[in-house]
C-alpha cells in the first residue's frame, strides 16, 4: 500500500495501538490482567459519565465529549515511559518532579509523529498541561474510580493483595467529595459486583 502523493505517513496510533500491551499493577500478583489500552477505555467511559451527571445534576457546564477524548488519551505517554506504579511515582517530591519532565518529554515526542498541520488539534488531548481544572479534575475522579473498580473485581476474584489499595483509593474517593463520584458510586458501582445473569435482569 502507496501514502497519497505529498503526504508523509505518521506512526501515531500504531504506536499508540500498542498501549495494548503496557501491563498496568506491575508491583502486584494480579488475578485479572489489565493493560493500558483497555484502562484508557473505562476511564474515558467513566468521565464522560461524570461530566454528564455534573452538568445534569450539579449545575455543570463543562463539555463532556472533551473530556471523554481527553480521558482517552490521559495515559497515552505510557506507550514511552511505561506504567509506573503508583508508590513509586509519588514515593517523594524529588521522584514525582523527575517523573512529571520524563512526561512532558514523552507529550512531545508523540506529538512530533503526528502529521504536523494536525499536531495543534490533538495538543489538548496529548498535553494535560492543555486541559482546564475541571476537565483535569474530572479525568482524575474517573481514573481513580477505574483503579477502585479494579481493586473490588480482584477482591472478589479471591486475590487480598489488592485489599489495602481498594481501602485507600475508596478513602481518597471519599475525601475528594466531588457530587458526580458519590452519585456514581450509589447507582453505578453496585452493578460491578453482580454476576451477568443478575445485570440483565
Amino acid at each position: 500500500m502507496t501514502d497519497s502523493p505529498g503526504r508523509k505517513a505518521s506512526h501515531f496510533f500504531a504506536y499508540v495501538s500498542r498501549l495494548r500491551w503496557i501491563k498496568r499493577w506491575g508491583l502486584m500478583r494480579n488475578a485479572i490482567d489489565e493493560n493500558v489500552a483497555t484502562h484508557s477505555w473505562e476511564v474515558a467511559t467513566v468521565a464522560h459519565a461524570l461530566a454528564l451527571i455534573r452538568n445534569r445534576h450539579f449545575a455543570g457546564t463543562v463539555n463532556a465529549d472533551r473530556v471523554a477524548a481527553a480521558a482517552l488519551y490521559h495515559d497515552a505517554t505510557e506507550v514511552i515511559t511505561g506504567d509506573m506504579p503508583t508508590p513509586v511515582k509519588y514515593h517523594s517530591r524529588v521522584m514525582r518532579e523527575a517523573f512529571g519532565d520524563i512526561e512532558h518529554k514523552a507529550e512531545a515526542e508523540l506529538l512530533a509523529l503526528l502529521p504536523e498541520d494536525l499536531r495543534e488539534d490533538f495538543s489538548p488531548y496529548v498535553r494535560e498541561s492543555r486541559l482546564g481544572p475541571e476537565e483535569k479534575e474530572l479525568i482524575k475522579a474517573a481514573d481513580r474510580l477505574s483503579a477502585w473498580l479494579k481493586c473490588r473485581a480482584e477482591l472478589r476474584a479471591g486475590n487480598p493483595e489488592f485489599g489495602p489499595a481498594e481501602q485507600q483509593i475508596r478513602a481518597r474517593l471519599e475525601a475528594d467529595g466531588l457530587p458526580e463520584v458519590q452519585y456514581f458510586l450509589e447507582v453505578f458501582a453496585p452493578g460491578y459486583d453482580q454476576p451477568l445473569d443478575n445485570l440483565l435482569g
